[in-house]
């Protein structure tokens, strides 16, 4: 197969391509969607032999408007309706109880499907000329997200059938997922809308344990993004917690040519070793932007080893800490500040 990398102007033919039940990557304000018409699970099956991904783990619904929706879920409550209208177009996902139309091949054999209707006009238009499309991220699985053109093409020519080039991303990692069809609602995957925008919409919101940590043995995945292990270079990345004196000793005393430093622009002037800059270490909208590419960018440059602080998790913070810590594979080392 060979993949075409298209053009904003040429959203026509890769309309045409979903048409024809084909895979096309599209851009969108998180990561690069790989889409395919959701209504036909024969094309959303094609999704998961192309990612390598396993087929339990449930795919999100991107629609180009609201009216939408009623096609794909059986109920749209009242909570809902209102992060609709406060957040859509936008990085938020919601879990409802699914229609009679969504395939299996979507939803992983669950009761729900999880809808978004994403930002980019890029998308939004691809949408509209084709149907709701299904979209994980269109990467390896378990591999860094992409977040450019140029990302997905590494990861996926040969295996899709086209590529939409709008350019880099902007909120750099996947959408906030919700749950409505609990009560409580749950936030299942912190993204660009953070739990406390959440909760000042609708009110109480559960924080899933399964955002800070490894699903239970035997549980499954409600949402994408919840696998014990995601997001992964190839690379092996650890995290560490403690002072910033004792994340600079720790660090500089790795010098041996194989190992980097995911870091804060204030850590710069002290670091003896290579180094990959995430911004600043309150910014954590600029940290959600870089964080994927500067995985990549850590393979790219063939370190074995990288070390990064770990994140805080205020805000979109927590939408860092989480993607990192799946990254890492849940390694955390506790730095002992005595020792600075």
């Amino acid at each position: 197969m060979q993949t075409l990398m298209l053009s904003t102007e040429e959203i026509d033919k890769a309309a045409q391509i979903i048409r024809e039940g084909g895979l096309v990557a599209m851009p969108t304000e998180t990561v690069y969607g790989l889409a395919a018409d959701a209504y036909n699970g024969k094309a959303v099956a094609n999704i998961f032999r192309a990612k390598g991904r396993p087929m339990d783990n449930p795919l999100i619904v991107h629609i180009a408007d609201i009216s939408q929706i009623y096609g794909l879920v059986r109920e749209f409550p009242e909570k809902a309706r209102i992060l609709a209208d406060k957040f859509w177009p936008g990085p938020l996902t919601m879990i409802l109880p699914k229609s009679e139309r969504i395939p299996d091949e979507v939803s992983a054999g669950l009761d729900t499907v999880a809808v978004r209707c994403p930002s980019d006009p890029y998308a939004r238009k691809l949408i509209s000329l084709s149907s709701p499309l299904a979209a994980p991220s269109a990467n390896l699985s378990g591999s860094p997200s992409p977040t450019t053109a140029h990302h997905v093409f590494s990861d996926m020519n040969g295996r899709i059938d086209a590529i939409i080039d709008g350019g880099e991303c902007d909120v750099g990692v996947e959408s906030t997922v919700i749950t409505l069809a609990v009560q409580p609602p749950r936030l299942l995957r912190p993204g660009g809308i953070t739990l406390e925008q959440l909760r000042g919409a609708i009110g109480e919101v559960v924080l899933d344990d399964a955002v800070l940590n490894p699903l239970k043995s035997g549980e499954r995945a409600a949402s994408p993004g919840m696998k014990y292990k995601h997001y992964a270079p190839q690379a092996e990345l650890t995290l560490l917690k403690g002072s910033e004196e004792s994340f600079l000793k720790f660090v500089n005393g790795m010098k041996d040519g194989k190992t980097a430093v995911l870091c804060y622009d204030e850590d710069i002037p002290r670091l003896e070793l290579p180094f990959i800059p995430l911004g600043r270490a309150m910014d954590h909208d600029v940290q959600a932007s870089r964080l994927f590419s500067a995985l990549r960018e850590a393979d790219d440059k063939g370190f074995k080893r990288v070390y990064a602080h770990c994140p805080h998790t205020d805000g979109v913070g927590l939408a860092v800490y989480n993607r990192m810590i799946r990254a890492a594979g849940f390694k955390v080392i506790e730095l002992d500040d005595k020792t600075s």
